[in-house]
């Protein structure tokens, strides 16, 4: 059973920037693929950066590309989300997911139907 623990959520104001971590644990969670989702109220879930077991592979949702930024490291077991430039629009519980496979297809790796393990997720808000 692998566990995903989100912290870093918080108010902030426009422009501003937030880091989130996300701590996993559960046996080979390691060699995991990782992915932060966000959900607004109203909103589905949706997918906004992947990484690879490695590092090796980043993908990004167009809403955020250029301004996040997704890494972990792996011997501390922790998934990191750089926010920057925020705004209202980046407002929406952000959760931390993983799938037990190195990599994914493309098509797959922002769809939150292929994740099985999902963090309780931390609160983002981002207001004037």
């Amino acid at each position: 059973q692998v566990q995903l623990v989100e912290s870093g959520g918080g108010s902030v104001k426009i422009g501003g920037s937030l880091r989130l971590s996300c701590v996993w644990s559960g046996y080979g969670s390691s060699r995991y693929s990782m992915a932060w989702f966000r959900q607004a109220p109203g909103k589905e879930r949706e997918g906004i950066a992947y990484i690879t077991v490695g590092s090796d592979y980043r993908s990004y949702a167009d809403s955020v590309k250029g301004r996040f930024a997704i890494a972990r490291e792996d011997a501390a077991n922790t998934l990191f989300l750089q926010m920057n430039s925020l705004g209202p629009e980046d407002t929406a519980m952000y959760y931390c997911a993983a799938n037990p496979v190195p990599y994914m297809l493309v098509g797959d790796r922002l769809n939150p139907q292929k994740y099985n393990y999902w963090g309780q997720g931390t609160q983002v808000t981002v207001s004037s």
